[in-house]
Formats: C-alpha cells, structure tokens, sequence
C-alpha cells in the first residue's frame, strides 16, 4: 500500500527542505569565509583589502616628505570614495582630512581589545604550562620588559565600528610608520570614515553578495521546479479533459497517477467520464431503440390511415386528415431520432476520405430547397475536405434546412467554403433574426430550443443542430455559430483537408 501524502503536506515537506539546503549552505560560507568574531566583516577578504590599502598608503608617506602627507592623503580618499585620517596610538591627529573623533572610537584606539594570551619573544617555544598565569594582553597595558629581554610587540589593531548621530563607518588599522625626516619610527593608526557600509569596497565587496543571492535563488528556481512543474502539468491534464468532457466527449481519460489531493481528483474526474460516457450512450441507444421500434407500428398506422382517408366521407374525412397529418409529423420526429442515433453510433464505422465540397454542398441544397428559398453558393470547384461524404451531407442539410426555416423570407442563404493550410472552413448564413448571445454556445444541445413550446411551427423537437454536430465531430471536425451583423446567424463548420498530418 503506498503512502498518500497530503499535497500541503508535500509542499511544506519540500518547503522546509529547501530551507534547510539554503541554511546548511549558508552556514557553510559563512564557516569559511567568517571568524565569529565581533570584527566578522573584516574576515579574509576585506581585511586584506585593508592592509593592502594601508600599506600602499604608509609605504608613500614613508618616502614623502610630511609636508605633503595631506596630498596623499587626499588622494586615496578620492579614489575610495572615503576619508582617510592619520592618528597617534594616543588618538591624537596627525594629518587626514579629519580631526575629531567620536568618543567610541577614540576609546577603542587607545584601550585595544585583547586578542589572546600573548607571550614573549624568547618564550614561544615554551610549553603552555610555563605561563599558567598569562592574561591577555590589550594595547592600553604599557608593559615593562624584565631586565635584560626585549620589549613585547603592541598587538595589531584591526577593527571596524558604527558610530551614529550622523551613522558613519569607521575602520582601524594600527601601522610602523618610519619616515627619515621625522625621526624616530611611530606607532600610528590609519583610520577610515565612510558613510556608507561598503566603504568603497574596503568594508563590503557587493559582487560577491549579489552573486550568492542569485545563485540562492537559482537553486531554489531548480529545487522547487520539479513540484510545480508535477503541480501544474496534472492541474493543465484535468483542465484540458474538463474542457473535452463538457464539449460532450466522454472517452478521454487523466491516466495521471499521483499518490494525493491531485491524483484523487484525476482519478474521480476519470470515473466522472467513464460514468457520463455510459449515460450518454445508454440514452442515445434507447432513443435509437425507441426510434426503431416505432417505425413499423408507424407505418401500419399511416397505411391504415390512408386506407381509412380513401373510405371517410363528410366530417369523418376531416378528422382522418388531422389524424394523418399528426402522424406524419410522429413519423417525422421518428425520423429525427433515428438520424440523430445514427449520427451518434457512427463514429466507429465512419470512414475519411477526400469529399469534394461543391458535390456535397450541391447535393444537400438539392435535397432541402424549398420553393421561394433563395440559396447563393461561393464553394470554390476542386476543393476537397477529409469527412465522411454522408455525414457531411447530412449536416449540410440540416443547417440549410434551419436556415430555411428561420431565416428564408429575410434575405439570400449563403453557403461558402474556404481553405487555410490544412483547414477547410464551411459555413452557412442566413439574414434571420439570429440567436441571443447567450444561447449561442447551447443551440447544438440535443432537444434544446429557444422556443420551450417545441411546437413543429417553431422549429421542431431541437434535434437538427446536434445531428450536425455528432456528424461533424465524428468526421473529426468541429462545429460553431455566430451571429451577423445587423442580423442572421452564421453556423461555420472546421473541418480538416485531405494532404493534413492530423487527419486520422
């Protein structure tokens, strides 16, 4: 038995999962390329571009003459885009283009932070335990060298701080600056103000961020592809079979399985189709039934009337003709029913062919003109369409035959048929007063009519546009109507040509 996930649990399932993947990921970068420290953003690359930039700056003033510190200065600061000042290891200015300092900062110039247990020269080589009472060495400890040893190195000053009120950037770095015409070598401080956090990319190099955030979001593109993809073609399957099942085609099935929400749905809209198909066709076949098995009582009540109308004399006569008239109309509505179920259970046995349009077209008018009908045919001689050549026709003559009926005594019935590569398009118009907008997708129905009365002086039972649909749609076409302008309606038929790849 296989195990149905819930499609929200799935989803939060693969939402977490891209979670942790992004989390783990970035953990990692940030094992590697950060310290944990309270200066992390100085770690690796930006420190080095730090003491890169401190030592171009020191090796230059070491071979400048003082005098000319500030130009040098300035220069640096113009090509980072920050301001670069020199102070003492007392936060005393120097040189730079500024003087002041916020308090925070002065305080971390002179009481550097420790930075570990720091040992002697000559004792490096010592074990551990030699020292078990060193401390940690900060750079306002002034330590005094025991007798006879040399002076202990000043730790290195690197750190970044955020002073506000306004919100500047403040980076520290501690240097030797041994310059001949000052003396005496110095300790010193190069200190950086920036107002913004990359500091001209000394703090925050940018390309690097921007190109993690697109690979994240990549990755998760990729990651999350495959579900929705999974999501979207089941959604697109059900939403091409819903469409096919309310055009009246019951044989097309999802054969999607999936083990949730998704797959159920498939599998319940499969059985809805399955179901449908069986009540569609039982229904047909019991009218075709129904249809079959009133014909030959039909018949003999139509000889026996006859029969009777030639004996009836006087008033008898005219209630044996309304007799016979009620039952040509019974027999034709027979008629209907029986083509209809024809049309239906045909589909299996219809064979394509290449049928030329004008014969068919010719052949229908011939079978429905009326007197007084006015029929005008624009069907180009040659053109050939892939149908079954009685099916055809007999759409063709119901359509004219409707058209007749509604539309006759308003204006010409116009039959024309064009090509477009491998579509023959057929369609008749007539100048009648039209179908309502709304009404327009539900006249091909069976046994629906605008007139609920379905009086034969209205238009029948309802059944002579869905023949012409079950025909067309077994010819592997389709079937639409429209209304013209100022009025008429026009009903086009789709159907495919002899030389196309998709005619079966």
């Amino acid at each position: 038995m296989s195990l149905r996930l819930p499609l929200y649990g799935k989803i939060l399932a693969w939402f977490f999962l891209n979670l942790v993947a992004v989390v783990a990921v970035l953990v990692a970068l940030f094992n590697a390329q950060f310290h944990f420290n309270l200066d992390w953003l100085l770690a690796t690359g930006a420190r080095e571009r730090l003491e890169s930039v401190r030592d171009l700056i020191i090796g230059e003033l070491e071979t400048t003459p003082p005098d000319d510190w500030v130009q040098v200065l300035d220069r640096y600061s113009e090509a980072q885009h920050v301001r670069f000042a020199l102070f003492d290891d007392n936060s005393e200015p120097l040189v730079g283009a500024f003087n002041e300092l916020p308090r925070e900062v002065r305080a971390r110039i002179i009481e550097r932070p420790p930075f570990g247990r720091f040992r002697r020269p000559e004792d490096r080589n010592a074990p551990a335990s030699a020292t078990p009472n060193a401390t940690p060495l900060s750079i306002s400890e002034s330590p005094t060298p025991a007798p006879g040893r040399r002076p202990w190195p000043r730790p290195q000053l690197r750190a970044l701080m955020r002073t506000v009120d306004p919100t500047c950037y403040w980076l520290l770095a501690s240097a030797r600056l041994d310059n001949p015409m000052m003396g005496e070598p110095m300790r010193v401080v190069l200190v950086v103000r920036s107002t913004t956090i990359s500091a001209g990319g000394l703090i925050l190099d940018l390309k690097p961020w921007i190109a993690l955030a697109v690979g994240v979001v990549v990755f998760s593109i990729f990651f999350w592809l495959p579900l929705i993809r999974g999501i979207t073609r089941t959604i697109g399957r059900m939403m091409m079979a819903t469409r096919q099942i309310a055009d009246g085609r019951f044989d097309v099935r999802i054969g999607h399985k999936r083990n949730d929400e998704l797959g159920a749905l498939s599998e319940s809209i499969d059985q809805m189709a399955v179901r449908l198909d069986g009540l569609v066709t039982g229904q047909k076949r019991f009218l075709g039934d129904i249809a079959h098995e009133l014909c030959s009582p039909l018949a003999r009540l139509q000889m026996a009337l006859g029969i009777l109308e030639q004996r009836a004399t006087g008033e008898q006569a005219t209630y044996v003709k309304s007799a016979t008239e009620k039952a040509e109309q019974i027999s034709a509505l027979v008629g209907e029913l029986l083509s209809f179920s024809k049309a239906s259970f045909g589909a299996s046995a219809v064979t394509i062919r290449p049928v030329p349009v004008l014969e068919a077209v010719t052949e229908a008018v011939q079978r429905e003109s009326a007197d007084g009908a006015k029929i005008e045919i624009d069907v180009p001689d040659g053109l050939l369409v892939a149908a079954d050549s009685d099916l055809l026709v007999r759409a063709l003559g119901n359509l004219i035959r409707n058209a007749i009926r509604h539309g006759a005594s308003d204006g010409p019935i116009l039959i024309k048929a064009r090509s477009s590569q491998s579509d023959v398009t057929i369609s008749v118009a007539d100048s009648g007063p039209g179908v309502p907008d709304a009404e327009l997708s539900k006249i091909f129905d069976a046994f629906y009519r605008l007139d609920a009365s379905r009086a034969r002086e209205t238009g029948g039972v309802g059944l002579g546009l869905a023949i012409v649909r079950t025909c067309i749609e077994s010819s592997g076409g389709a079937v639409t109507a429209r209304n013209r302008q100022p009025t008429g309606l026009e009903v086009v038929i789709d159907l495919r040509s002899p030389d196309s790849d998709l005619v079966p």
